[in-house]
């Protein structure tokens, strides 16, 4: 095995089922990071062996940006790490929680990690308020069985959000009305957040 094989945070899946497995989207927060981040030690996989092994989820912070009736979205290039989602598009920014991450770790593990992500993908030159919203998960898939997703909403107080990645493509924001027009297009995730958030938190 490669010394440079990047490993990424996992939960059995056990975990997920031992607290209630969900199709779709939970807004029951606190009944599942409790079990993930405060009973347990982190777990660790290479990558490539969690990409195939469904009996252990990927968490995976997945932020969205909301301005104004509004939310950043864009078109997934060709060159991001999940291939399966080449060309959708997507209102969700975040990757995979890593071992490195524990090396900067200041108590926060996946707060580290979520942190590093955004940075990496986005600057974000606005002031905005930012709450973990609930938590996306998704059998019908080959992508969703191995991936857990943690679903962060982001209120930015001005539209001043910049990808720094070029496969980021078309980024910018749309209106609500346009992103349900088009949801069709858009990555399941995205499509789950967005109904969720369409029922729920954006009608309060």
């Amino acid at each position: 095995m490669s010394t440079s094989e990047e490993h990424v945070l996992v939960i059995p899946r056990a975990w997920l089922d031992e607290c209630g497995s969900f199709q779709g989207f939970s807004t029951q927060v606190d009944r599942y990071q409790h079990l993930f981040f405060e009973h347990h030690k982190p777990i660790f996989m290479p990558r490539a062996k969690a990409e195939e092994d469904p009996s252990y989820k990927q968490l995976i912070p997945y932020c969205l940006f909301y301005w104004n009736d509004s939310f950043f979205r864009y078109k997934r290039g060709s060159g991001g790490g999940e291939s399966r989602l080449h060309a959708k598009q997507s209102l969700g920014i975040g990757g995979h929680i890593s071992q490195e991450d524990l090396a900067f770790d200041n108590g926060n593990l996946y707060e580290q990690g979520m942190r590093r992500e955004l940075e990496e993908e986005v600057t974000i030159s606005s002031k905005y308020s930012e709450s973990l919203i609930g938590l996306i998960n998704d059998d019908s898939s080959p992508v969703g069985q191995v991936h857990l997703g943690m679903v962060h909403l982001f209120k930015l107080e001005e539209p001043l959000l910049s990808p720094n990645e070029s496969d980021l493509q078309d980024a910018g924001f749309h209106s609500v009305d346009k992103v349900r027009k088009e949801l069709d297009h858009y990555e399941t995730w995205s499509q789950i957040a967005f109904k969720a958030l369409e029922e729920t938190l954006l009608k309060k």
